[in-house]
């Protein structure tokens, strides 16, 4: 080693040896110290690259197994002193990673050291990075657990599978080296046009924040001393599924006493789970922008609820009130906006960047830019990386996917199903010939949902694959019959001769989120709705639409197949409630089964098989006409009158579901608390076969001083019981759940009634 080398290697050790002597990174000190004595040291650019998020598929470079940092990372880390990266693990079209050019769970790991490795050892202060990843409905990344999406996971109405998905996703998330999870999405879901409807937990407030809840409280619920807790982020606050038209980032037709009697409280029941980390929303209230709300973001998020985690926007929302609202003259007007409003974190970096020169021209405080680097540090000192900065790939291999988190899918998936008719064809005999036909019946993508990553071959379950494996070849045939959307697919003719040849056929129609290597997609990752290419995509972010009508020639499909006089069982794959009048009134089955994730082939088969009873409920109505919307259960009275030329009822109520059992309920009794209701009843299983019943309860409010909904669901619950077996369920109604925001936009109790929604058969 020449003298030269020997010097710098020397005054390297000393420099880092003193670092590891400062206050900030001494483990045995408050939290609050190390941040006070971090701050002190860092520059004005130093702070300003805290509250930077850049998408983080661009950080690294992959050669077979061989993973580099790419130079745009190190040159971001170094001259930007970025501190945050977002989707580094995402893996579909839009990031142009595939199976071959992204990353397995251990080159994932690998991939997250070498960044942690850089940014500690490469930088002045040594601060490690925040890697967020997408999760809504698992990690969205190659080889992880793909379960349900949003309504289905809402489907399941039970807190304890949400738990148990909860800390999948945190296991996996944080196994490969993430720590923030983007998700649960918490937005109503009032009109099934709008693309993001799969995302949400239906539309309802109790049941989206209890369920939420649980899976915040399976992610570590906020305790990040946990090995495997993560940050959850929840989106998109607030109202953002009430865009107008089902339009989405449309502005959203709320009145501040809806806003904070139904879209709020789902997030405030989330946050007091344990949240984290809230995302703003592209989407208006009243004009203002609620990337720019610092009425929602400060007063109510901040100082009403106490929210201490970190705020962060939508990827470009603060580039969008410049670019798309014209509410900001400039990115720096955007930029000021976004922080004196209370969001911490710029998602997309170009807006932030520009602080200094807001700073500089007076127009922000130091104290501004201080307050929400003190939460990015929080968030990175309380989850102990100033210490662990690395994982262990080998875990990760290990701990992705394995078979505790492929059962929990099945488990989920089989909760989900939801039958609304049948006649008694199901459950299907073992020894009958069937037929499964339609455009979703054997692909897995259709399967999926938005924000999914790429799928090994073998991992995902078809429904013709679960049902081929069940039966044998000998008793299960496959024709697709048509596309989702492509009308130049007709393989009609082939599909009726194999219904003839069979004795009970399974159509399985609906829709799609699959992404495809041609589609087009805006800045913000959303898909463009009009392709040259026609794909199955019909939902997911960007594809709104203004029918719910089966597309394609499914409908041609499903009366063709009925033609033949065969049974006709209908299985609707599905991102958003579609039209089933048809299949309503011809079908002799028909069942929802929404995205049902990776083992939702197997779950289908289970339930027209009757291995499993099919528990789920409906999270969301199901309307009869587009001519009806909005027609979600909870609208304020009136009650709806009918049309001219259509019911004014939907086609299935929220909450409906059928069993293969029957269930009877006893008188209920009521007692109050000091904190609110217990109410109890004694369930039975008056039926042959095992099954689950939902145990829903909803409020009635005889007299209000403003207009309240003919009822409101306020506490549920999932019983399992055998065939005679009878349970004792008491459901605890908080005195909250049950108030009313009066015309002073106080809290108000009042004289409440209770009765229980009873679906079965």
């Amino acid at each position: 080693m020449t003298m030269k080398k020997a010097l710098a290697f020397l005054l390297a050790m000393v420099s880092i040896t003193a670092i590891a002597a400062l206050p900030y990174r001494n483990p045995s000190l408050p939290v609050e110290r190390r941040i006070d004595d971090l701050l002190a040291r860092m520059t004005l650019d130093e702070k300003v690259g805290q509250l930077q998020c850049l998408m983080g598929w661009e950080s690294y470079v992959r050669q077979g197994d061989r993973i580099t940092i790419s130079e745009a990372f190190r040159q971001q880390v170094r001259d930007r002193h970025i501190g945050m990266y977002w989707a580094v693990l995402r893996a579909d079209p839009w990031t142009q990673k595939t199976l071959t050019s992204g990353l397995n769970p251990t080159l994932a790991a690998e991939t997250a050291n070498a960044m942690q490795r850089f940014a500690v050892d490469s930088t002045r202060l040594g601060i490690p990075l925040l890697l967020a990843e997408e999760a809504p409905h698992g990690h969205m990344a190659i080889g992880t657990t793909v379960f349900p999406t949003g309504l289905g996971l809402a489907a399941t109405w039970s807190p304890a599978l949400m738990r148990e998905v909860g800390e999948v996703i945190a296991r996996e998330v944080r196994a490969q080296g993430g720590h923030i999870s983007y998700g649960p999405v918490l937005d109503l879901a009032r009109d099934p046009r709008w693309s993001r409807v799969e995302e949400t937990l239906g539309e309802d407030p109790c049941l989206s924040g209890t369920l939420a809840a649980a899976i915040v409280q399976g992610m570590g619920g906020g305790d990040l001393r946990q090995p495997f807790a993560t940050a959850s982020t929840l989106k998109h606050f607030v109202a953002y599924g009430a865009g107008e038209g089902g339009q989405n980032g449309a502005r959203a037709l709320v009145t501040p006493r809806e806003l904070q009697q139904v879209f709020m409280p789902p997030f405030r029941q989330a946050i007091d789970a344990g949240a984290l980390s809230v995302m703003t929303a592209y989407h208006t209230i009243d004009g203002i922008p609620c990337t720019a709300d610092r009425h929602l973001l400060t007063d109510v998020l901040r100082d009403e609820w106490g929210f201490g985690g970190l705020v962060v926007s939508d990827l470009y929302s603060i580039d969008v009130m410049h670019n798309t609202l014209h509410t900001m003259a400039t990115t720096v007007d955007a930029a000021i906006a976004a922080l004196q409003a209370g969001v911490d974190v710029d998602l997309g970096g170009n807006c932030y960047a520009q602080l200094p020169e807001a700073l500089a021209a007076g127009r922000i405080t130091t104290d501004d830019i201080d307050r929400a680097v003190r939460r990015v540090l929080r968030l990175k000192f309380e989850m102990g990386l100033f210490e662990h900065h690395y994982v262990d790939p080998h875990a990760a291999h290990t701990m992705v996917n394995d078979a505790a988190a492929v059962d929990v899918a099945r488990r989920v998936a089989q909760a989900s199903i939801t039958l609304l008719k049948n006649d008694g064809i199901l459950p299907l005999q073992h020894d009958q010939r069937v037929a499964v036909i339609g455009p979703n019946a054997d692909n897995i993508y259709n399967l999926l949902g938005d924000y999914t990553a790429p799928q090994p071959p073998g991992k995902v379950v078809t429904v013709y694959d679960a049902l081929l494996q069940r039966l044998g070849a000998s008793r299960c045939t496959y024709v697709k019959g048509c596309a989702v959307r492509d009308t130049s697919i007709n393989d009609i003719a082939r599909a009726v001769e194999a219904a003839r040849a069979a004795d009970v056929v399974i159509a399985v129609v609906g829709g799609s989120s699959a992404r495809h290597s041609g589609t087009n997609y805006e800045t913000t990752g959303a898909a463009s709705a009009l392709q040259q290419a026609l794909t199955d995509m019909e939902c997911g972010e960007g594809s709104d639409r203004a029918t719910l009508d089966l597309l394609g020639r499914q409908d041609e499909l499903l009366q063709a197949l009925k033609s033949t006089g065969k049974p006709l069982v209908v299985v609707y794959i599905e991102g958003r409630p579609l039209n089933k009048c048809w299949a309503d009134q011809h079908a002799n089955a028909l069942l929802t089964a929404y995205y049902p994730g990776e083992q939702g082939g197997n779950a289908i088969a289970d339930v027209l098989l009757g291995d499993c009873d099919p528990g789920g409920r409906l999270p969301v109505t199901v309307p009869r006409h587009v001519g009806q919307l909005p027609v979600y259960y909870n609208r304020p009275l009136p009650a709806a009158h009918d049309y001219v030329d259509l019911s004014a009822q939907p086609l299935y109520p929220f909450g409906y579901g059928l069993s293969y059992t029957t269930f009877h309920y006893g008188e209920m009794t009521v007692s109050e608390s000091a904190d609110g209701y217990d109410v109890t009843v004694d369930l039975t299983n008056t039926g042959h076969r095992r099954g689950d019943e939902v145990v829903q309860l909803y409020a009635h409010h005889p007299v209000a001083p403003v207009v309240q909904p003919l009822r409101q669901l306020v506490a549920f619950d999932r019983i399992t019981l055998e065939p005679g077996q009878t349970r004792r369920v008491t459901l605890h109604v908080s005195r909250r759940a049950v108030q009313v925001v009066n015309a002073q936009m106080q809290w108000e109790s009042i004289p409440v009634e209770f009765s229980f929604l009873k679906c079965s058969l």
